[in-house]
């Protein structure tokens, strides 16, 4: 039976994951773990994260995680989620602390000073439902409309090096690159367990996922 490990390295709504991977996948085991071992052994890996950049990079390495969150990311289907995402640039503003440096860029706080086309101030955290626009093709986009609207709780954003990584965009007073795809990951800013029939439909399209 295939497997898909969710790393725990104690920060983030990982059984809200689980479940969600459940429902689209039955036929799957689906393992919440912190054993570096189990996490070598699934088939794929999907990397969530809530909370703090330091705090996060932090319990990572305490719990040995680092070397498996790697070697995953190198070598097997990897979906990022949240801070999973942010994780994987090299630096953050939060903290201002290194990240695993697996993509070039850094993490970034949004402006106190965003307004939208109506000259309403939008609030930071960007919390709520938001638009999704698919700037390159991807497996996971598959049966999901452009600008379908997927759920975000962030004050940061990921600044990729080059723009060929932005898989998609939204919009919350500036553009900020809300999914990034490069070879074998997928990392995304939004939640996709917590975005209902389009997030069910990415996750479904991260099983079949074949890169």
């Amino acid at each position: 039976m295939s497997t898909v490990a969710i790393i725990d390295y104690g920060m983030g709504n990982l059984h809200s994951v689980a479940k969600a991977i459940e429902h689209v996948a039955p036929a799957l085991r689906v393992e919440v773990t912190a054993d570096a071992a189990r996490v070598a052994a699934a088939d794929r890996v999907v990397f969530p994260g809530q909370g703090t950049m330091p705090d996060c990079m932090r319990e990572l390495d305490s719990r040995g995680l680092r070397p498996a969150v790697l070697d995953a990311a190198a070598s097997k289907p990897f979906l990022g989620i949240c801070i999973g995402q942010q994780m994987l640039f090299r630096h953050s503003d939060e903290g201002d602390v290194p990240g695993l440096g697996i993509f070039a860029g850094n993490v970034a706080r949004f402006s106190g000073e965003m307004f939208d086309a109506a000259d309403v101030r939008l609030k930071v955290p960007h919390m709520g439902w938001n638009k999704v626009w698919q700037r390159q093709p991807h497996p996971l986009w598959e049966g999901i409309p452009d600008g379908d609207r997927f759920y975000f709780v962030h004050s940061y954003c990921v600044c990729p090096a080059t723009s060929s990584m932005t898989a998609a965009e939204t919009n919350h007073g500036v553009r900020f690159t809300s999914a990034v795809g490069q070879a074998n990951i997928f990392a995304v800013q939004f939640h996709p367990e917590k975005s209902a029939r389009a997030g069910l439909r990415l996750l479904s399209n991260f099983i079949r996922w074949t890169p």
